[in-house]
């Protein structure tokens, strides 16, 4: 019976044996990521995205890195204009593993050494620059730090992508100057704006006022070359009805008893006017003959005559 509980034992202890072989010989490596081999301490190969199988308690994983980028927040720091003006000044880094050996023996924390050189570049570059370019040149500053990084980078296997600056944090006093800086600058852009406003406002006006006196003075042009046809066209049609006026007396004289009718006629408008003169003076000439009357037609006659002639 004691024999059986030790073969028990024995063939547990041989299974746990097995089974720790396994997990110490296969390893499963993630998509995107690298693990380094060492045999007995040295440097064997290097394990991409996959299954495989190591050499129990011989082989070792020592490093595992990610292959895919990677953001590194870089700490705020203080840096020292051109102008002498103190900012603080923070940004994130982005960076690749590109050759995880390199990442594991060229450099001890390739993070912490790219930080580094980031603020150290950083500085160098804000040192260079007046505070308002600063604002102004940040895409320089990122190109100049990327550049800087990568080529010191190199020889550990890591690739910079990019870098960009959160933020610039200048001194209290500083900000209230440029807020007022700022405020007067965009009073100015509004009075300027105001006095643009104005001046396109009497230049419209000016303009309308042009555009009111030409229409005015086109319509007062047709208003009097209307009239002036009006007044033709007038003169047209009682010279028309004035010639056939006399028309119709010529043709009337022409017939038997015409001629008398007008001398009649001639009598009466004599008299009549004559008849108007006494009425509106007291005094008044009177031929001496008043048989003159006869003449008055006689000569009334004589024309009609021609006339008709």
């Amino acid at each position: 019976m004691f024999e059986t509980f030790l073969s028990t034992i024995i063939l547990v202890v041989l299974i746990l044996l097995v089974l720790v072989i396994l997990i110490k010989s296969v390893r499963v490596v993630p998509q995107k990521s690298a693990f380094i081999v060492e045999r007995l301490g040295k440097y064997q190969q290097t394990l991409e995205a996959g299954f495989h199988i190591l050499i129990p308690f011989i082989d070792k994983v020592s490093y595992a890195h990610t292959l895919k980028e990677s953001a590194i927040d870089v700490e705020s720091q203080t840096c020292i204009t051109k102008d002498n003006v103190a900012i603080e000044v923070d940004g994130i880094l982005y960076l690749q593993v590109v050759d995880p050996k390199k990442a594991s023996y060229g450099i001890d924390n390739y993070k912490f050494a790219s930080t580094q050189i980031a603020q150290t570049t950083m500085r160098s570059v804000i040192g260079k620059l007046e505070l308002d370019k600063t604002f102004e040149e940040r895409d320089t500053i990122n190109s100049v730090i990327v550049a800087a990084v990568d080529n010191a980078s190199d020889p550990w296997g890591v690739k910079v992508t990019r870098y960009e600056i959160k933020n610039i944090v200048p001194p209290q006093s500083i900000k209230e100057a440029m807020e007022k800086q700022m405020r007067a600058e965009r009073e100015k852009r509004a009075q300027i704006a105001e006095s643009e406003g104005d001046k396109q406002a009497q230049m419209n006006r000016a303009d309308g006022s042009r555009q009111e006196l030409i229409a005015n003075s086109e319509g007062e042009k047709q208003k009097r070359i209307n009239e002036a046809e009006g007044r033709a066209a007038e003169i047209e049609k009682i010279a028309e009805a004035t010639a056939a006026g006399l028309r119709k007396i010529a043709e009337a004289i022409q017939e038997k008893g015409g001629m008398e009718a007008v001398n009649l006629r001639i009598a009466e408008q004599y008299l009549t006017e004559f008849g108007k003169l006494a009425k509106e003076t007291n005094t008044m000439i009177i031929p001496a003959d008043l048989t003159d009357i006869s003449k008055v037609i006689a000569t009334a006659a004589s024309v009609i005559k021609k006339i008709q002639q």
